[in-house]
C-alpha cells in the first residue's frame, strides 16, 4: 500500500512530531511505502488566489478558473505536485492538532488549493446527466482516508453527551464533506486526548495504539456513510421519509 501522510504542526519536536515518526516507522515495518507532505516545513501557501490558475486581471471565479487550469495543466506547480501525490496514494493520512474544533488553517488551505474542480469535485456522472460523482464516488474513489489528531481536552468531553460533542460528528465536514464527498472511504479518527499533559508512559500507550491501527489499516471497516446514489436520498438530496423516520442530525447519514 502507498500512503500520503500530510502533517500540519509547526514544530517537529511536538507530540504530533513524535506520533508522526512512530506512524511512519510502523508503516515502513509493515512494508508500505510513504510520501510525506510536511506543510510547515514546506512553507505551504494556504491561500487560494489567481496565481494558482495563471489568470489575468478579469474577475476571478474560483471554480471555473481552477477547472480550466486543471484541464489545461496550468495549475501552479505546488498544487500539481500535491495532486500527483494524492493520485499515487492508496491511503491518505491527515495529521493535525485540533485547533478551535477543526484543522489548522495551513491544512484547510491545502485542501482548498489542491482539491480543485475537476479533481476533487464536479466530476460528471455519465450515468446521471447533470449530476456529479460525489458522496461515495468521485475523483478520489478507491482511496482510504484517516485523521490522526491530538486534543487538549479529556476523552470524556468528546463523547456524544460530552460538552465538546462526538469527535466523529465534530469532524463531519472533513470526514463526510471532504473525504467521502470526493469518493474516499473515511476511517474512524485516531485521537490522542489530554495532549498537553501526557506522561512518557501515556505517550508509549498512545504510540502503540497508533501502530495497532496502522497494522490493520488495509482491512479496517470505513465509516458507513450513506452514498449519494444508494436510493436513500430523493431528487433534492434529502433523505426519503421512510429512511431514519422521525430523526434528524448528522447521525442519520450513517447507514444501519
Amino acid at each position: 500500500m502507498h500512503v500520503l501522510w500530510v502533517l500540519a504542526h509547526p514544530d517537529d519536536r511536538s507530540l504530533n512530531g513524535a506520533l508522526h515518526r512512530d506512524g511512519l516507522e510502523a508503516l515502513a515495518e509493515a512494508g508500505h511505502t510513504v510520501e510525506v507532505s510536511d506543510l510547515y516545513a514546506m512553507k505551504w501557501n494556504p491561500v487560494v488566489d489567481r496565481d494558482d490558475f495563471g489568470t489575468d486581471g478579469e474577475r476571478l471565479h474560483v471554480g471555473p478558473a481552477s477547472r480550466q487550469a486543471f484541464k489545461e495543466g496550468t495549475l501552479s506547480p505546488d498544487i500539481a505536485e500535491e495532486q500527483a501525490k494524492l493520485r499515487r496514494a492508496n491511503l491518505v493520512v491527515l495529521q493535525f492538532p485540533l485547533w478551535w474544533f477543526g484543522m489548522p488553517a495551513i491544512l484547510k488551505g491545502w485542501v482548498d488549493r489542491v482539491f480543485v474542480s475537476g479533481f476533487g469535485y464536479s466530476i460528471p456522472d455519465p450515468e446521471r446527466p447533470g449530476r456529479s460523482k460525489r458522496y461515495g464516488d468521485g475523483g478520489l474513489a478507491g482511496k482510504r482516508a484517516l485523521v490522526v489528531t491530538t486534543i487538549g481536552a479529556e476523552w470524556s468531553s468528546y463523547q456524544p453527551r460530552g460538552i465538546d460533542g462526538s469527535l466523529t460528528e465534530l469532524l463531519f465536514p472533513l470526514l463526510h464533506g471532504t473525504f467521502f464527498y470526493t469518493g474516499m472511504s473515511p476511517l474512524r479518527p485516531f485521537a490522542v486526548h489530554d495532549a498537553n499533559r501526557l506522561t512518557a508512559e501515556q505517550y508509549r500507550t498512545a504510540a502503540a495504539a497508533l501502530r495497532e491501527r496502522l497494522a490493520h489499516i488495509e482491512t479496517e471497516e470505513p465509516i458507513p456513510y450513506r452514498t449519494q446514489n444508494s436510493g436513500d436520498y430523493d431528487e433534492h438530496m434529502v433523505l426519503r421519509p421512510e429512511v431514519a423516520p422521525g430523526r434528524s442530525g448528522l447521525g442519520i447519514h450513517l447507514a444501519g
